[in-house]
């Protein structure tokens, strides 16, 4: 009975990550910050040279605009399709907590 009990407490522990959804600094940190930078500035080679905006200044787009970028692309910034919806909110909300 106490093998039975600790693998069920080990798969709850193991799978609760899940329920508190997508980290997106790390989300952010592998995706994006090649372009638009570690701060969201786009002070990078890449976004010197695609003009990215600065996200801590100006974000006139909402959220589903945004979720739609992220997810489908646009211009030169390649699609993450491959993100969950969960990952894309969690970007979306990283992106707004960047404005200072």
């Amino acid at each position: 009975m106490k093998t039975i009990s600790s693998v069920i407490v080990t798969i709850i522990v193991a799978s609760s990550g899940a329920a508190f959804g997508a980290d997106g600094a790390a989300l952010w940190a592998q995706n994006c910050a090649s372009c638009h930078g570690k701060d969201g500035i786009g002070n990078t080679t890449m976004g010197k040279k695609l003009g990215l905006k600065d996200y801590t200044k100006s974000q006139s787009f909402s959220d589903a605009e945004a979720a739609n970028v992220i997810k489908n692309g646009k211009g030169k910034m390649k699609a993450y399709k491959q993100l969950s919806d969960a990952d894309v909110k969690a970007l979306v909300a990283y992106v707004r907590s960047l404005k200072k």
